[in-house]
């Protein structure tokens, strides 16, 4: 059976997920961590993608990644696997498989979704209840985007600069959309969307990357459309 072929556009944001074989932890403790990270940023520069969220939970990553070129996702998780996988093997003297398959991904509408994409990266841990605030999470960019602190690996994207004409300004009006509960349907959907690889977006984004790619992408059948204005977005175990 062929694969199903990815919508990644050059300059268009994505939501992508790798998750560990069977499931299975892929970090054990916090140089693992460490060194994922570091691997992101070495196959981020080369690549010249941007990143501008993510989390590393127990057992799967998120990124939310604008790519340069088509390929360049692939390629990412490509480079960070040549790395990480060896890495691994040769701290815990093991073998086989790490991730499960490919990774899986999808393109967004940027208006539209961009903003609750990073917050639903970003409440990771706390769907999972392993923290009640995503700022008590270490290992994902919330610290960075919501408190300020440096990290060299994450590049703001144009809407989310948009939020405040100061570092603090943005990170106030970023903070309050962690303040209303998720919306279940809007979870469902951005779920549905990113294991199906469908373009999470209205009908026209669609139709626009229908265009762009010379095939149709399918429709996801699973939610309702996400609320455009960030302040306005709105608890169970995540993948």
């Amino acid at each position: 059976m062929p694969r199903k072929k990815r919508f990644y556009q050059p300059g268009v944001p994505a939501h992508v997920f790798q998750r560990g074989h069977n499931r299975e932890p892929v970090f054990f403790d916090e140089q693992d961590y460490l060194a994922y990270l570091r691997f992101l940023k070495t196959a981020a520069d080369e690549l010249e993608c941007l990143i501008h969220a993510y989390v590393l939970m127990t057992n799967h990553v998120h990124l939310l990644v604008t790519p340069k070129a088509e390929n360049d996702i692939s390629m990412l998780f490509q480079k960070i696997g040549r790395l990480f996988v060896p890495y691994m093997n040769k701290a815990y003297q093991r073998r086989g498989s790490l991730w499960e398959g490919r990774h899986k991904g999808n393109i967004l509408e940027s208006e539209a979704y961009f903003m609750i994409c990073m917050r639903y990266i970003e409440m990771n841990p706390v769907r999972a209840r392993m923290v009640d605030h995503p700022g008590q999470y270490r290992w994902s960019s919330y610290a960075a985007n919501a408190q300020g602190m440096d990290n060299a690996i994450l590049q703001p994207h144009a809407l989310y600069l948009s939020l405040g004409e100061t570092p603090e300004a943005r990170q106030a009006v970023y903070r309050t959309g962690f303040v209303a509960e998720n919306d279940l349907d809007e979870l469902e959907l951005i779920r549905a969307c990113l294991h199906s690889g469908t373009p999470l977006g209205n009908d026209r984004f669609k139709k626009t990357v229908e265009s762009a790619v010379g095939c149709r992408v399918g429709y996801s059948k699973r939610g309702r459309p996400a609320k455009k204005r960030f302040d306005k977005i709105e608890h169970h175990l995540d993948f």
